[in-house]
């Protein structure tokens, strides 16, 4: 692609950071590892971090500290990255997917409500392409049922609500460092608690059950191995240290899409500003109206893409997925779900965009738009 959809930011200061790693005799659980973690507590106003081989990751590790199990049912939203609903199998409890609100593509509480059953052990609440969620009402219906409140925001590093930073509300969050996030280790994950004893168990969960008092070879746990290496946290450390300005300049990037797309009827754009905090933009996902089909939006999708444009199609219900057809059960009121995941498009979207790459993939997406509608 001539203009992809992601593309990571990668300073000289980090090359730096990461080979200085490369000539110390320690390349796992060291120095840089716990410089990371601490910057990464620092900055969502938490007391402990845990960092870890992906953001899947820490939804597992999660759900398992939390002592979620066979027999349990944990509430999911459907439009998501499927690892959300891959993790609640992992610890061989029940996906329930509950609807999302139209605009900002979140669980509502209404639906949250409805799903809730005495079988309920969690929540998990995605703040979806960095917009975050409004936890509060959630947060109480989770409190009324003594039903855990998991954030998922590997989209969301450095999004705000009320005051807080998302990730850093619920009784944990989960942050990803895949290269098409704001910031990058390459792979890798980051969770984050106000809850010592679960961070004690996280980290031992996730070094193949190792307690911190345990012998290397001991194992209180049935761990894993999920850490993160000391080049990766080395990578993530040097690119916090410039998070600000990386979230004003994708927020830039945002604004001169919409300056472009705001008068396309056709389009309905992401949300911008809300009232109860600030998106941190992971992505730039537009809706086309609904008048197009599926049909329609992978067409336009296919034109883009023989015009070296990437785009991506954000997100295929999980509820829909082959592997969740046993769970389908539950799935009559995901309405919005469907609707909305049949015409989105996601559009080139990274640091280093420029001005001129974006005014190239608006001008495309009109054409494409025409295209599909026949007009000339």
């Amino acid at each position: 692609m001539r203009i992809p959809l992601s593309s990571p930011d990668i300073s000289e200061a980090d090359i730096e950071a990461v080979v200085e790693v490369l000539h110390t005799p320690r390349l796992s659980i060291g120095p840089k590892m716990e410089a990371f973690e601490a910057a990464v507590a620092s900055y969502t106003g938490v007391p402990y971090a845990v960092a870890l081989s992906s953001g899947t990751a820490g939804l597992h590790l999660g759900l398992a500290a939390l002592g979620v199990g066979e027999g349990d049912e944990v509430i999911v939203p459907s439009f998501t990255f499927i690892a959300v609903a891959h993790a609640v199998l992992y610890v061989r409890a029940r996906p329930v997917f509950a609807d999302i609100d139209p605009r900002p593509l979140n669980l509502t509480p209404e639906s949250v409500a409805r799903a809730i059953t005495p079988r309920t052990r969690a929540i998990i609440v995605v703040h979806t392409f960095g917009c975050p969620a409004d936890l509060d009402p959630i947060l109480e219906i989770a409190a009324r049922h003594g039903v855990r409140v998991i954030e998922d925001a590997c989209e969301a590093l450095g999004a705000e609500y009320r005051g807080r930073k998302a990730g850093g509300i619920g009784d944990l969050g989960v942050f990803g460092f895949y290269p098409n996030k704001p910031i990058t280790t390459g792979e890798g994950g980051m969770l984050v608690t106000r809850d010592g004893r679960l961070a004690e168990t996280i980290r031992a969960l996730r070094n193949q059950g190792r307690r911190a008092a345990d012998g290397w070879l001991d194992h209180t746990l049935l761990g894993y191995n999920y850490r993160l290496s000391e080049i990766n946290c080395a990578l993530g450390l040097s690119q916090m240290h410039r998070i600000d300005a990386i979230l004003a300049q994708r927020e830039n990037r945002a604004a001169c899409y919409r300056e472009h797309l705001r008068m396309v009827s056709e389009l309905t754009l992401p949300v911008f500003e809300i009232a109860a905090g600030r998106v941190c933009w992971f992505v730039f996902v537009v809706r086309l109206a609904e008048c197009f089909t599926q049909e329609d939006r992978d067409a336009i999708v296919t034109y883009m893409e023989t015009r070296g444009i990437g785009c991506g199609r954000y997100f295929a219900p999980v509820h829909r997925q082959p592997l969740y057809a046993a769970y389908a059960d539950r799935d009559a009121s995901l309405t919005v779900t469907e609707q909305v995941a049949a015409r989105t498009l996601a559009l080139p979207f990274f640091n280093r965009l420029t001005d001129g790459e974006i005014a190239e993939v608006c001008g495309t997406l009109k054409d494409a738009i025409d295209s599909v509608r026949g007009d000339p």
